[in-house]
């Protein structure tokens, strides 16, 4: 009997294991790098929010007082808005230089700077002397600084917004980008809590000192955010299309090719205003109107504490349903509804109901939330990588300077003339909501978009879905 030789041993193959363990790293690889950028935007978005409602709550509170001394009561607190509606100026500015060289450059480094100048620019106001110190220069920096903080701005949302949606899978890419926009309720209520704060202070030690501490806190925040976004990697979207790009393509300048094809910019922008506007009422403006009815500061702080803490809320949760329901019937059940209730809002405040007040600030946040939770996601999604950043910053700053920037200014002014009358103000949330409304209508779904796609999306098309 001849002995079997054994069977020779099969080829060697890669060990699959390994590969599997390589792949499964570089997954949770990604999955950390998706969770740190979206803490760096959240944390972006809460300073931004936090210094805009400090600065427009100062402005009603004392700016008009420190800043406008010799101007009366009214006429001071309308020059202390107009400072505000300056630094909303300068915003789609801010957008127009950081856009064009986020997409130029990179997201990262833009939001490093964007990062720097609003903090750095909120510090500097609350160790600002006023107007009894140094006479005209003193609301003259103030102007300055809020121009810089404007600037700052305009490039911060657009550039931490794309971080996230081009870093997050096209299936839940609205959750993603719903938790940076929580920053705006956070940074709602961390500056509610403040205020409430330092209005417990005595007149004369708010007027001398206390109005400077929100300003200075500013600059922990600054401390933490920039910790954050030192950590983040660049946008793997950007990086592959600025490696395809071809010399030509890099010697375009992407406004340009944003305004080649201005629909989607004017659409963009016009999607934006109406939660812009309503969020400039319920937030900013609310102080003056409702102090002049009668009602307290301490009143006024623990609704708009309870209008922070709605947004907290529902923005994720609405944000989430935008990868569910599709974003523009989100946007269109929250403007909808805003056109409707924008009457029964001030008749509620109008009451002297300190519980009824708050009932209606607070609805008219869900329907705020409702509008503004699919922005961040449906504008990048509307323009190709090489001009998103410009695109999606120009139309959100539009918005934010038509839509808020100069609404507090105008709602005084309106009500002034008006003898107190709300109408005025009812009448702009209504319109505003009106104009959100048919621009949302002429947006087609965008909710899946292929992100690497060049062109902007073709706006008269139906939905399209990634692979």
């Amino acid at each position: 009997m001849v002995a079997q030789e054994p069977p020779a041993p099969e080829p060697s193959t890669p060990d699959s294991s390994a590969a599997t363990r390589t792949t499964s790293s570089s997954r949770r690889d990604r999955s950390a790098q998706l969770r740190k950028v979206t803490l760096s935007g959240l944390l972006g978005t809460v300073i931004e929010y936090y210094d805009f409602l400090i600065y427009s709550s100062m402005a009603a509170l004392v700016f008009g007082e420190l800043f406008f001394p010799s101007l009366d009561a009214a006429t001071s607190t309308i020059a202390a808005f107009g400072t505000l509606a300056a630094g909303y100026a300068a915003r789609p500015l801010g957008g127009l230089i950081f856009g064009h060289f986020g997409d130029r450059l990179g997201r990262k480094s833009m939001l490093m700077i964007t990062m720097l100048l609003m903090g750095g620019a909120s510090f500097l106001i609350g160790v600002l002397p006023t107007y009894d110190s140094i006479g005209i220069a003193a609301p003259l920096a103030l102007v300055v600084l809020r121009v810089v903080q404007g600037l700052s701005v305009g490039g911060e949302w657009g550039g931490a917004a794309l971080m996230v949606v081009e870093h997050a899978g096209a299936r839940r890419r609205g959750m993603w980008a719903g938790i940076t926009q929580l920053g705006s309720p956070l940074g709602a209520f961390l500056s509610t809590v403040v205020l409430a704060l330092i209005t417990l202070l005595p007149k004369s030690s708010l007027l001398s000192w206390g109005w400077r501490l929100p300003f200075l806190l500013s600059a922990l925040l600054l401390l933490i955010g920039l910790y954050v976004r030192l950590r983040i990697v660049e946008s793997p979207v950007f990086e592959a299309a600025a490696a395809k790009a071809s010399a030509q393509e890099r010697r375009r300048i992407p406004v340009v090719q944003v305004l080649r094809r201005p629909r989607a910019l004017v659409l963009a922008c016009a999607a934006g205003i109406g939660p812009f506007a309503l969020s400039a009422l319920i937030s900013s403006h609310i102080l003056a109107y409702a102090k002049g009815l009668g009602f307290e500061t301490s009143d006024i702080a623990r609704a708009l504490m309870l209008v922070a803490v709605v947004g907290i809320i529902c923005i994720p949760v609405f944000s989430a349903w935008t990868d569910r329901l599709g974003r523009r019937a989100v946007g269109l059940i929250g403007a909808i509804g805003a056109a409707l209730f924008a009457f029964p809002l001030y008749a509620l405040i109008n009451t002297g109901s300190v519980l009824l007040m708050t009932a209606g600030m607070m609805f008219a946040q869900v329907l705020q939330n409702l509008m503004y939770a699919p922005l961040a996601p449906m504008l990048s999604e509307m323009f190709g990588t090489g001009v998103r950043y410009t695109g999606i910053s120009l139309g959100y700053q539009l918005a934010s300077l038509i839509g808020a920037g100069f609404t507090p200014l105008i709602a005084s002014s309106l009500v002034a003339r008006a003898g107190g009358s709300s109408l005025p103000l009812s009448s702009i949330a209504a319109v505003a909501a009106g104009i959100t409304i048919v621009a949302i209508w002429r947006i087609s779904e965008t909710r899946g978009r292929d992100l690497t796609e060049d062109d902007p999306v073709a706006l008269s098309t139906p939905e399209r879905t990634a692979p």
